[in-house]
């Protein structure tokens, strides 16, 4: 074996990855307190901060298909927690909208934030920091993707 190859701790891409599969455990107790998958998690906070958003805006906060998207947002509306409306202004357009039940749904699953941030073991300061530098890695990646 070379001593020169790398690891797989050594790979960016594996250590991102196992951190989201890490970080999912410490989601998924409270997820399963909401019945949401995270998908669906992240539309309805999505969903809090601009209401009555197009599938195709969902899709391009999320990272998502919009063929993703659709029978997802289907589903929480038959939960009862969104509504969907043609666009009056674009019939092809769907519109997404929290209803009461989902806004309850946000406001109940809003402590949950504290709970990764104290899992992560990361004071409030190094854990924005760590936030605000993966993100930009992201965009980093997104913008290079889009060039080649």
């Amino acid at each position: 074996m070379r001593s020169d190859t790398a690891r797989l701790a050594d790979f960016m891409c594996f250590t991102v990855y196992s951190t989201n599969l890490a970080y999912s455990r410490v989601y998924r107790p409270v997820l399963e307190q909401l019945g949401l998958t995270y998908p669906q998690y992240i539309t309805i906070i999505t969903l809090s901060e601009k209401d009555g958003q197009s599938i195709k805006s969902l899709s391009e906060k999320l990272f998502l298909e919009p063929s993703t998207i659709t029978p997802m947002v289907k589903r929480l509306e038959a939960m009862g927690y969104v509504t969907r409306t043609r666009d009056v202004h674009d019939e092809r357009s769907v519109l997404v909208s929290l209803t009461e039940e989902g806004r309850l749904l946000r406001e109940k699953g809003l402590g949950f934030s504290a709970k990764t941030v104290a899992a992560s073991g990361l004071s409030t300061d190094e854990f924005r920091v760590l936030q605000k530098a993966i993100a930009k890695l992201r965009d980093n990646l997104i913008t290079s993707a889009e060039q080649d």
